[in-house]
């Protein structure tokens, strides 16, 4: 038995974000009739009714997807919250709120939403829609321990989740998960561009990387050692490896990628200044 069985949770905004998180939760086992999604798109909707979920014009009755919903799921763009909260901010009343919207705080939101302070940030990442994203999570000191509980349900339908005690926490998720996928395929790409100049054909190398990739990212996650330790144990003395990790570190690679995390974080900030304002 879950915690979110008969909530019903709604949706503003039906995008990739908010189609990975209902594809999650219908796979927890969550009925896609307790689902109701607000969205301008009349393709959008009838696509998403076809899968079972109720469905609202937001444009022509803005507040009912909001009105008897346990759960907000604001997944609209940074740009366009104002505009879209402020059409049904006057009906909440005790609703869990959850933002997917980067660079909002709590604060704005809460301004948004005319002093309504039951919200939760979330910093999701891309892999949430294949289930296997990892989400920070921030919560403001008026939402219950069951709220807390709702919110954690609701992310890890599509992965991992994490909460942070300080909002200012956010910028430093959006640096190691927010935005890291794309650090990923940058490597990736690096490694299967070497392949080719090295003699593979580019089926070879991208198989071969994305699968060495995804292996290590499990043995990482399955064993009891720290990375550190795990690439000591597979570094023979003078071999192949050892030459590799040796030229990483001659180039400073760790310190480059210290380095964009830092770039990350405090684009983050001001993002959230520009927003702020």
């Amino acid at each position: 038995m879950s915690i979110l069985d008969n909530k019903k949770i709604s949706f503003i905004g039906g995008g990739n974000m908010a189609q990975a998180l209902i594809s999650g939760l219908v796979g927890c086992g969550i009925k896609p009739n307790l689902i109701t999604v607000a969205d301008p798109s009349s393709d959008a909707r009838e696509q998403l009714a076809a899968k079972g979920l109720n469905t609202v014009d937001p444009m022509a009755d803005p507040k009912s997807a909001v009105i008897g919903a346990d759960i907000v799921v604001l997944a609209v763009k940074p740009q366009m919250m104002k505009v879209v909260v402020g059409a049904f901010a006057d009906v909440l009343d005790n609703q869990l709120v959850i933002s997917v919207a980067a660079g909002l705080s709590t604060d704005l939101l809460s301004n948004m939403l005319g002093g309504y302070s039951n919200i939760v940030r979330a910093m999701p990442n891309t892999p949430s829609m294949i289930q296997m994203g990892a989400t920070g999570l921030y919560g403001t000191d008026s939402i219950s321990a069951e709220q807390k509980q709702l919110a954690t349900a609701v992310m890890e339908a599509s992965g991992l989740v994490m909460w942070v005690d300080d909002e200012e926490h956010m910028h430093a998720v959006t640096a190691v998960s927010g935005s890291a996928p794309a650090y990923m395929f940058y490597f990736i790409e690096s490694m299967v561009d070497g392949a080719v100049a090295l003699g593979l054909d580019k089926e070879q190398a991208s198989a071969l990387a994305m699968q060495t990739m995804l292996g290590a990212a499990k043995m990482a996650m399955n064993s009891d050692d720290a990375p550190a330790e795990l690439r000591r144990k597979v570094t023979s003395p003078n071999g192949t490896t050892q030459a590799a990790v040796e030229s990483m570190q001659a180039n400073e690679i760790g310190r480059q990628i210290s380095e964009a995390m830092q770039a990350c974080y405090a684009r983050s900030q001001a993002l959230s200044e520009e927003m702020s304002k």
